[in-house]
């Protein structure tokens, strides 16, 4: 199922969408394991079924400098919706999040992941969504990254962080392609659509209650930073 057929599923969503709770924050400790930096700026990849709503997150978090949807885990030349849409192609919709490790750690950035942008125990779905484009996942440049990604879901999982066990995928990133310019900013552009509404706006709301010190009211946004 996707939640892309823009004019002739909108009723469909807004209908199939009171079969799904809204998501609720979970709260979560910090990682015990992070990655230092001293660059200027780094990245992280992370998949948490539809990009609008995890792109809107992380553009609401402080410290990120930009929040791009896009694919990864397939290759470049599968790397378009409407192919991706198909669940054969080994992408999953992503996020690229561009940060200053300055003011937001990676570790930081795992935690608002798992806490708010997505249930993590939810097998090739989020939502209403389903088949592995909408899978969890996180995408690791480094051996850093990898290595802080899996004793973070270590740790939350003898914490009993959920009720139902951590599926979230670590894998390397192989490349990152930015989604269609009509994906980007979506959440922003398009708060009244019913699948919006219903699915991502919580999500923002959720990290304004549980992280208030994370929170930024006004996202950065694609259409901003380019160029």
């Amino acid at each position: 199922m996707t939640r892309h057929s823009f004019a002739t599923a909108a009723l469909a969503i807004a209908a199939s969408s009171l079969a799904f709770a809204a998501e609720q924050a979970v709260p979560l400790p910090a990682p015990a394991h992070d990655v230092t930096s001293t660059a200027a700026t780094e990245t992280a990849v992370f998949a948490g079924g539809c990009f609008w709503g995890v792109q809107a997150v992380f553009q609401h978090t402080q410290g990120v400098l930009n929040a791009v949807s896009g694919y990864a885990g397939g290759d470049q030349a599968t790397a378009h919706y409407a192919v991706v849409g198909s669940g054969l192609t080994g992408h999953a919709e992503s996020v690229q999040v561009t940060y200053d490790p300055k003011q937001v750690s990676y570790g930081t950035l795992m935690r608002v992941f798992f806490s708010v942008a997505h249930d993590p125990t939810q097998w090739n779905r989020q939502g209403p969504d389903s088949g592995p484009q909408y899978r969890s996942a996180i995408f690791f440049a480094t051996p850093q990254q990898k290595d802080a990604a899996e004793k973070y879901i270590a740790q939350l999982e003898t914490a009993k962080a959920y009720p139902k066990k951590i599926v979230t995928q670590v894998a390397p990133l192989k490349g990152f392609y930015p989604a269609e310019a009509y994906h980007q900013d979506y959440a922003t552009l398009h708060p009244d659509s019913p699948y919006i509404a219903r699915f991502d706006l919580p999500k923002i709301a959720n990290l304004k209650a549980a992280m208030p010190k994370l929170y930024r009211a006004k996202p950065v946004l694609v259409s901003q930073t380019k160029g």
